[in-house]
């Protein structure tokens, strides 16, 4: 089963994917791949993080202070972190995990074509897959994930916000929660 979720920013894609997460691993699933998460410094969002779900580590993936060629609005950009990080990351999860998340393929994550050719890898492996996607972007890679036959493609509102996780996890194990 591969899912993908939609949705503005801001619209809950992360929460959602870390219920999700937190459900699985409580029935004794293995979780691998990447997370992405703000950086809040005085109430305020600076930038975001990158972490490998299965060693914890993280590294800054984007931030206002930042100084780097790549931008992507008022974030500076660290493409190394998701050639290294977020690249090993989906290869460990390929190898090791029962469901692999990828957070977010976006607006800053396909500038990095190494990291976009993993994502292909990824998602073309017989593993389960819970993925967020950017919305409204039309980069390639985006639209041909979308359009991909293996991929259920649902979308986070306000409304369902508090109920599709479980609804997810169900489409995963086959069972309610």
């Amino acid at each position: 089963m591969k899912i993908g979720i939609t949705g503005l920013p801001g619209s809950g894609k992360t929460q959602t994917l870390l219920r999700i997460i937190q459900i699985v691993e409580q029935e004794g699933m293995t979780v691998g791949g990447m997370v992405t998460e703000p950086i809040i410094e005085r109430s305020h969002r600076s930038g975001f993080t990158l972490t490998n779900w299965i060693t914890k580590e993280h590294e800054v993936l984007a931030h206002e202070g930042l100084k780097s060629r790549q931008r992507s609005g008022k974030y500076g950009v660290n493409l190394a972190a998701l050639e290294g990080l977020g690249v090993h990351a989906l290869e460990q999860a390929r190898a090791d995990a029962d469901v692999i998340v990828i957070d977010e393929v976006g607006k800053i994550e396909v500038e990095c074509e190494a990291f976009n050719r993993c994502v292909v890898d990824t998602l073309d492996a017989s593993k389960s897959i819970v993925m967020t996607l950017h919305k409204k972007s039309r980069n390639p890679l985006l639209q041909d994930i979308r359009r991909r036959d293996d991929l259920r493609l649902l979308e986070v509102t306000p409304v369902n916000k508090n109920l599709l996780a479980f609804k997810i996890v169900k489409l995963l194990t086959g069972r309610a929660h």
